[in-house]
């Protein structure tokens, strides 16, 4: 079998589950700079499903020399002929199936980040990159305005440097996207996956449940609930859940008053 014949039968995403309550996803479109094309969206989305209820935390990745370049615009409109499937895996849809995931979601960017790319790095819970990441959007150049990179950008970072990006259509390195605050750190290229598995495995350390409704929180507050008091209502509400779905609480507070510490106390 020739390199060009083994590649072309490669899945477009790779799941693997890393132990410790981690799991990774990493894109497999090397060539095509991991542009989501129909295959590699239902990849992701069977991967999120699979790691339902598995994982605590899920590190989301590319292989190759970029992170994602969006969807494939060459590619056309397709479909997986399932309509239920062909909903799931709209670019907008997935979105929402890494939002709205149990899991921590870890974007590592690793090098190219464009239109879509960018889109994951905002939809992810957390994000480290490169310091020679390279994330934009180019979509001002054709004529548009992007459509999820903008508002996903416009929603995580201040209103000055979210107009830079969309306007300018000019690519910023990570370092600068950490200084932004679009990413958590950038650490050098060859320090980037033992530092992302470090954060991984820092919080898949916590309780599952009390995970999974911190992230509900955080993408509630401000996202939905910008009144103070409505918000201080909705962290109660989400305590009061966390409680009861989970002894995580009642054990840690048992561990601080017999004098131990607990994960994260340092």
């Amino acid at each position: 079998m020739s390199s060009a014949d083994q590649h072309a039968t490669e899945p477009e995403i790779l799941l693997d589950h890393l132990g410790n309550g981690v799991s990774q996803i990493t894109f497999n479109r090397p060539r095509q700079r991991n542009a989501m094309n129909l295959a590699a969206r239902v990849g992701l989305v069977r991967a999120l499903d699979e790691c339902r209820g598995k994982t605590k935390v899920i590190l989301l990745t590319g292989n190759g020399p970029a992170f994602c370049a969006g969807v494939d615009l060459k590619e056309g409109q397709v479909s997986t002929g399932d309509a239920e499937l062909d909903k799931r895996t709209e670019w907008a849809a997935v979105q929402e199936e890494i939002r709205n995931h149990p899991a921590i979601v870890i974007a590592v960017v690793g090098g190219f980040a464009l239109g879509g790319g960018s889109t994951l790095i905002n939809v992810s819970d957390l994000a480290i990159a490169a310091q020679e990441a390279s994330i934009g959007m180019p979509e001002i150049g054709f004529g548009l305005y992007p459509t999820l990179a903008g508002p996903a950008a416009q929603l995580r970072i201040s209103p000055k440097r979210a107009a830079w990006m969309v306007l300018t259509g000019e690519r910023i390195d990570g370092a600068t996207a950490a200084r932004w605050g679009l990413v958590n750190a950038a650490v050098p290229l060859d320090k980037l996956e033992a530092e992302a598995r470090a954060v991984a495995e820092g919080v898949a350390r916590f309780d599952a449940t009390a995970l999974e409704w911190a992230k509900k929180a955080l993408w509630k507050i401000p996202g939905e609930i910008s009144e103070w008091t409505a918000a201080i209502a909705f962290g109660h509400e989400v305590a009061g859940e966390i409680s009861a779905r989970s002894t995580a609480l009642a054990e840690g507070l048992g561990r601080f008053r017999a004098g131990e510490r607990n994960p994260g106390q340092g």
